[in-house]
């Protein structure tokens, strides 16, 4: 499978290096065996784009979209090393776009809180040949990923400015522009899970710490003891989007889209009130969208976490349009609207919907809110900051998350 970044912005990058082969191009690859007609396809896993809720602003269509599912093809189309060459004139390698048969998925860069970053005036970081994930065609599938760059014929491509050098073993190897960066999660995707440490990924899919900054020419340093196996849970940068792996185990434990909606359902059984307007709560259907908030939305102060109907009062315009001062315990800040978090691929258990972050009001399980919560993300050159998982708004306040208060009905 080949990611690529945005083809409608950024320009291409001249080719010093190559890898030509017949069928594509890189390392490691084992054919395995074909798949028997009529058989069902194996499912190696799906990628979760961060930042979506589980549709895209404009819907997933072909190509593009906020969950990929990888499934075994009919036939193997892995790569593996071929003769290199080095180019003196860049531009007689024509690059390839995402129009060209190999690109599984197009990933567009997504802005905090916004979704995808749209029109001809965005500038994209993400490489235009992102990265490869090959898997193994037997059990137990192994996933592993490769930083990418390829060109119209299937060659291996790095823009003049990536670091590259020579492998001991006479093989190239290289990094993309802005880099491929990977976080494994210790203890795996679950309720114990705890962040890992990110690592940037090469060419031949070696592991190395980050650079001094995104696109420094200075690789870091080979770890030798880690290995570019996916894991469920783990966690892809592309400098511009992040995506988390699933296994098909992983997916299995994960909350079901019923089992959200069940939840929704409970949630509104109970019939919250408003404590002040003493008007009845609920949670919008998952079909409406996140539209303009209805008169029964939930509304909560982040800091504090005691959960309203929407009012006007308590405004501290001095401090900001969306400051406001909590009836109940005098606490301000800001005073948002509560959605349900609707991609249950990134929950880590089926809890219920007990915590919002912090500062955009999206609804999850406490220990789904927490482990994202103190998960650092890759932003820029240099910067790492917890976001919210579903919209990718970057997460405010002490925890970063907040428990949610509700008053019962009355009677």
């Amino acid at each position: 499978m080949v990611l690529e970044g945005n083809p409608d912005v950024g320009s291409p990058r001249t080719s010093d290096l190559q890898h030509p082969g017949s069928k594509g191009s890189c390392i490691l690859s084992s054919p395995g065996e074909e798949a028997l007609p009529g058989e069902e396809p194996i499912k190696y896993g799906e990628l979760i784009v961060l930042g979506y809720n589980g549709c895209l602003a404009s819907g997933d269509k072909g190509r593009r979209r906020s969950r990929l599912a990888l499934s075994r093809r009919p036939h193997a189309n892995g790569v593996k090393p071929d003769v290199m060459h080095h180019i003196s004139t860049p531009l007689v390698s024509k690059i390839g776009r995402s129009t060209e048969n190999m690109i599984d998925f197009v990933v567009t860069d997504t802005s905090p809180g916004g979704g995808a970053t749209e029109g001809p005036s965005a500038q994209s970081t993400i490489s235009r040949y992102a990265c490869r994930i090959l898997c193994d065609r037997r059990p137990p599938y192994t996933a592993r990923i490769y930083a990418a760059g390829f060109d119209a014929s299937s060659n291996i491509f790095l823009g003049e400015r990536a670091a590259k050098w020579r492998t001991p073993d006479g093989l190239m190897d290289g990094l993309t522009t802005n880099g491929v960066l990977v976080m494994h999660p210790a203890g795996g995707f679950s309720e114990d899970s705890a962040p890992g440490v990110w690592r940037e990924i090469s060419v031949c899919g070696n592991v190395y710490t980050l650079r001094d900054s995104r696109s420094a020419q200075q690789r870091g340093k080979l770890v030798e003891n880690e290995s570019n196996v996916l894991q469920d849970g783990s966690l892809i940068d592309l400098c511009g989007a992040t995506l988390l792996w699933r296994t098909p185990a992983g997916l299995l434990r994960a909350p079901t889209l019923k089992q959200l909606e069940a939840q929704r359902q409970e949630a509104n059984a109970a019939r919250p009130q408003c404590p002040v307007g003493l008007s009845t709560l609920a949670f919008p259907s998952p079909a409406r969208g996140r539209t303009a908030p209805d008169k029964q939305q939930p509304w909560v102060y982040v800091r504090c976490g005691h959960v309203h109907g929407y009012h006007g009062w308590g405004c501290r315009r001095e401090r900001g349009p969306q400051e406001r001062e909590c009836p109940l315990c005098r606490l301000v800040g800001p005073y948002v609207p509560l959605w349900l978090g609707q991609e249950a691929g990134l929950c880590l258990d089926p809890g219920p919907p007990s915590h919002a972050f912090a500062p955009c009001g999206h609804v999850c399980s406490e220990k789904t809110a927490r482990y994202w919560a103190q998960t650092p993300l890759p932003h820029g050159t240099h910067a790492f900051h917890a976001a919210c998982p579903f919209c990718g708004a970057w997460l405010t306040g002490e925890h970063g998350c907040v428990r949610l208060i509700f008053q019962g009905p009355l009677d």
